[in-house]
């Protein structure tokens, strides 16, 4: 049984940083930390797909004679793609944090929902 937890201990990596990415969406108050937090959930994400890339016994994508298995590079593509729309999405959160601030004074969400009723 213990074989189980120590041979997926990188599933249980991703698992963990997931859980507090999403702890920090939902519990916390200011916005700040709640981008933090989409970025944490974010990363292990990417950890999870490009970890499920590598074949065991497999070589880099790269043709030539002593390559016999070869790793899948379809996940690393995707991921360079997701890590442009996850720093174009913080970019842009991180923007609307400064309005929100600059229209309410403040960036803890209890605060800017008691100011908008």
């Amino acid at each position: 049984m213990i074989e189980i937890f120590l041979g997926k201990y990188n599933y249980w990596i991703y698992i963990t940083l997931m859980m507090i990415g999403f702890y920090a969406m939902i519990a916390k108050q200011n916005l700040i930390k709640k981008v933090i937090g989409m970025n944490i959930f974010q990363t292990s994400v990417f950890l999870f797909y490009i970890s499920i890339a590598k074949v065991k016994g497999g070589t880099a994508p790269i043709v030539w004679e002593e390559a016999i298995l070869y790793d899948n590079p379809l996940p690393h593509v995707l991921i360079l793609t997701a890590i442009v729309v996850s720093v174009s999405t913080t970019a842009v959160a991180l923007a609307l944090i400064i309005r929100i601030y600059k229209a309410y004074g403040s960036i803890e969400e209890d605060k800017i929902l008691e100011m908008s009723k």
